[in-house]
């Protein structure tokens, strides 16, 4: 018998992608079962080389397993899209494989789709912010006219050249219904290169900055990506398992378990499941000591 999900947390746990020890048969729905079986409950669905093998067929298996699994579905959709594409024809094709990821999404159970926002291009990153929120709108009201039911999340990015800080994927979000962001401690660590955004005081500001910018819509409907990160002068290059990266994840839990945030955290180590485990643990741990004190 499957153990229990941790219903008690405010936050599901999954991974990015398929776990590793999922059986190689078994496509995403296997990952889904599989997802259950590790006493997870989320699972991102890493479509982001596209669609193109995605049918109705499939989706209908994957919903039917997140379904029976109790199994909170995302997809990260294709890497091959930028908000700022320098061509009309680049960009409407990018636009038509959001798009695509969105409806094919929708349709396997998923609630969130979660893409890169793109690159400056060497425009002022003001310019860069305008066409992108623009073109963003612009997706989400195609979306809700197609009644596709599900959250856009603008990831943070972990290379000073590409959009996606956190302040700018909270003004979309203000500005956009359907729009929340997809936080990436480990990419707004990696992003200035130097070592810092590292601390619980530095967690603890961030999460205020998206509690204070949007409200309880954006605290209490969290979707968070995780892992340990090698970095240097320009940002990222390469995620890491918790427990060889410099990143204080330990200090990042209690902030989120401190802050009074829910949603989901998906692990992005090397090592996925096992990540995931261990996150999802050490904020339960923290959250038992916040709940202690605060009875106290």
């Amino acid at each position: 018998m499957s153990k229990a999900i941790h219903t008690d947390l405010p936050f599901r746990f999954g991974t990015v992608g398929t776990p590793l020890s999922a059986p190689k048969t078994g496509g995403s729905a296997g990952g889904v079962a599989r997802i259950r079986e590790l006493n997870l409950s989320a699972l991102e669905l890493a479509w982001v080389r596209g669609t193109t093998n995605i049918g109705d067929e499939v989706c209908a298996r994957i919903k039917l397993a997140s379904e029976t699994n109790h199994v909170a579905l995302s997809v990260h959709a294709t890497y091959f899209f930028n908000l700022n594409a320098a061509t009309d024809e680049m960009w409407q094709a990018g636009r038509e494989r959001l798009l695509q990821a969105a409806r094919l999404g929708f349709k396997a159970g998923a609630t969130d789709i979660i893409f890169h926002p793109g690159s400056y291009m060497k425009l002022a990153p003001s310019v860069a912010f305008a066409i992108a929120r623009d073109r963003l709108a612009g997706i989400a009201d195609q979306l809700i006219k197609e009644k596709i039911n599900v959250t856009l999340r603008p990831e943070t990015m972990g290379k000073g050249a590409l959009l996606g800080t956190l302040e700018e994927c909270i003004a979309w979000s203000q500005s956009i219904e359907t729009v929340l962001p997809c936080v990436d401690f480990a990419h707004l660590h990696a992003r200035p290169g130097d070592g810092s955004f590292n601390s619980y005081a530095e967690f603890s500001a961030a999460l205020a900055l998206i509690a204070n910018g949007l409200g309880n819509r954006g605290l209490k409907n969290m979707h968070i990506h995780f892992s340990g990160i090698a970095y240097g002068p320009k940002g990222e290059k390469n995620h890491l398992v918790l427990e060889e990266a410099d990143i204080k994840y330990k200090e990042f839990f209690k902030a989120l378990a401190d802050c009074g945030a829910s949603g989901r955290v998906l692990s992005e180590t090397p090592n996925m499941e096992e990540g995931a485990i261990v996150m999802q643990n050490s904020f339960a741990q923290s959250l038992r000591k916040a709940r202690a004190q605060h009875s106290g």
